[in-house]
């Protein structure tokens, strides 16, 4: 089948793995992979949860402060202090038995309680000694860095899916755009034959309309073939961040058949997949949630050291200064029972996760069962339409040649014109959707190592 440029992939099983031998589509793997949009907003993702996970450490470490205040004040409460009254008794009889007015009387003394001015400038320093909040804060917020991980290698798993797929569609509808253009040349020569015949009066002049009528139909066919082409390329430049009418490279190669068994494949699936590494980690940050919550019960301690200055006029010399030195413990004995409901609401969430995790294993395992044989039965078709090709060639030269000879009939030249090019395009289409099926075989899998892109 000169006329078609078959389009497949070769596949061999290393490991654990299919690894599709295709150097050009890993070309443009790699230059989606590290280009494309919707990935790096995930990378990104992933490292705005490495920086909460480093701030959340940072907790550990003491908090140093300084804190100045200086304050005005007028009015407020008085303070009264009654020193009149209980010294002056006494000094009246002092002066009494000395004969003498040495001791004066003493008037009562008012106090205000906020002094006029004040100013207090100190640093700080706070310890967490131990802090159940802070412990398990910073290994949630591990666990939500590992969730972005997975979130992100997943995505890049389905983008590897996608490419693969849009660029066997692209091949898919370029070659069967090339397949109408050299249908479009056969219908062309026979409305030429078919006037020559004509012209010798071989055949009617029905025979030329006919012809003319086929010439219409194939070029109608060539435009819809065109507006594949265009969108399958500009989707596909789409997923690897390039121009949209950017040209794209085809490889020629062979398809080869799968070798991996069905049990090999779904227990790869289950130890690999990012869906089920994701119910993990959310099964792991719901036990540290959970175990946060039971941490209410112990209390928390804290050291704090102040040193500082105080006055009412800014001075810092030896006189004005002072150190204050606490261990703060601090213990949520009571709170409604609202912490235990808390902790039965998260224990509940543990027991549906471990139910999310078997239903998870279930699907993948069915979803690997249905592509494995989707697959098997793609590469079959291919051997099927190869040889429903070679017998349509061969039926359409011995009619192409009977036309010419005018031992045929119009309706036979075009039934078997007809049926040669829907057995050629059966075979592009059956060709790519194989590696259409591979593709989502290997993703069903996950037989694709991630580290590679």
């Amino acid at each position: 089948m000169s006329r078609i440029f078959l389009i497949a992939i070769m596949c061999s099983v290393t490991g654990m793995a299919l690894h599709c031998q295709n150097p050009v589509l890993e070309k443009y793997l790699i230059e989606g992979i590290t280009s494309n949009h919707a990935l790096r907003q995930r990378q990104l993702d992933y490292n705005q949860s490495l920086a909460a996970l480093r701030e959340s450490r940072g907790l550990f470490f003491p908090e140093v402060s300084l804190n100045a205040r200086y304050t005005v004040a007028d009015g407020g409460r008085v303070i009264s202090f009654p020193v009149g009254d209980l010294l002056n008794p006494v000094y009246n009889t002092l002066n009494m038995l000395t004969g003498s007015s040495e001791f004066p009387e003493i008037e009562n003394e008012e106090f205000n309680f906020f002094r006029p001015r004040e100013h207090e400038t100190k640093v700080s320093l706070v310890q967490p000694i131990y802090s159940s909040d802070i412990i398990y804060n910073t290994r949630i917020r591990q666990e939500y860095a590992t969730l972005a991980r997975v979130e992100m290698e997943q995505y890049k798993r389905h983008l590897i899916r996608e490419i693969k797929t849009a660029y066997y569609n692209y091949q898919k509808a370029w070659h069967l755009g090339a397949l109408v253009d050299s249908t479009l040349v056969l219908v062309k020569e026979n409305h030429r034959a078919s006037k020559t015949l004509h012209g010798n009066n071989m055949v009617t002049i029905d025979a030329v309309y006919r012809s003319e009528a086929e010439i219409s139909s194939v070029q109608v066919e060539q435009a819809h073939a065109r507006s594949n082409i265009h969108s399958a390329k500009a989707y596909f430049n789409f997923l690897v961040n390039r121009p949209l009418d950017s040209d794209i490279e085809l490889y020629n190669e062979v398809p080869a058949g799968i070798f991996i068994p069905l049990e090999t494949a779904q227990e790869t699936a289950v130890s690999n997949r990012e869906e089920m590494e994701s119910v993990k980690r959310y099964q792991a940050l719901n036990a540290q949630k959970r175990r946060m919550q039971q941490g209410h019960a112990t209390p928390d301690l804290f050291g704090t050291v102040d040193y500082g200055f105080q006055g009412e006029e800014y001075s810092f010399t030896e006189t004005d200064d002072f150190v204050l030195a606490s261990l703060v413990l601090r213990w949520r004995i009571f709170q409604g029972m609202s912490n235990r409901n808390k902790v039965r609401q998260t224990a509940i969430e543990g027991e549906k996760l471990v139910q999310v995790l078997d239903e998870t294993e279930q699907k993948i395992r069915m979803q690997v069962i249905g592509d494995y044989f989707q697959t098997l039965a793609a590469f079959q078709a291919i051997d099927a339409a190869r040889k429903q090709v070679r017998a349509a060639q061969k039926a359409f030269s011995l009619i192409d040649r009977k036309y010419r000879e005018n031992q045929a009939t119009l309706l036979e030249y075009i039934d078997a014109r007809t049926s040669f090019t829907s057995a050629e395009a059966n075979l592009i289409i059956t060709t790519n959707e194989y590696f259409i099926r591979l593709a989502a075989l290997e993703f069903s899998m996950a037989g694709i190592d991630l580290d590679k892109y």
